[in-house]
């Protein structure tokens, strides 16, 4: 009975089940944004021509950078490395193809694309969980703070 109760109204957000839950969205939208990131890439030369160009950087630029968001930031973001700084240009190549892509197309068109949007923000927001690695840049740079604080207070 305590077990259903724990799982029904958890009060650890940074729990084993709570990060299992993050990878698991880590790795699903991971790999759902890198297929149309590998799609793009592998007709790079067809849609260097007349891929959209929002930024005014040129059609292959935007397109190098949306594959960039898709496939490099992607396979960053399942294994959470540099999460939250690779989530910046998950977002903004999802944002710029809600908003300026599709900002005219009705809700069905885009719909896919605000999916991505809020995933991406809300997972942004929730942080990576304890199966990253960051997880363990970070517990290295705290082991590396405490012993070099220990060996200033030896010096004194």
């Amino acid at each position: 009975m305590l077990s259903i109760i724990r799982f029904l109204f958890p009060n650890k957000p940074d729990g084993l089940g709570f990060s299992l839950l993050l990878f698991a969205f880590r790795l699903l939208f991971g790999v759902l944004l890198m297929s149309h990131g590998i799609q793009k890439w592998m007709n790079f030369s067809e849609l260097s021509a007349t891929f959209p160009d929002p930024l005014g950087v040129g059609s292959a630029v935007s397109l190098g950078l949306a594959i960039f968001g898709e496939v490099a930031c992607s396979i960053a973001f399942i294994f959470g490395f540099f999460y939250r700084l690779v989530l910046i240009p998950m977002i903004f190549t999802i944002a710029v193809a809600f908003f300026v892509i599709h900002g005219a197309d009705p809700f069905a068109v885009k719909e896919l694309a605000f999916i991505y949007l809020i995933a991406f923000v809300i997972l942004y927001i929730a942080g990576p969980g304890k199966f990253a690695i960051d997880r363990l840049i970070a517990a290295a740079i705290a082991k590396r703070r405490q012993g070099s604080f220990q060996a200033n207070l030896f010096l004194f």
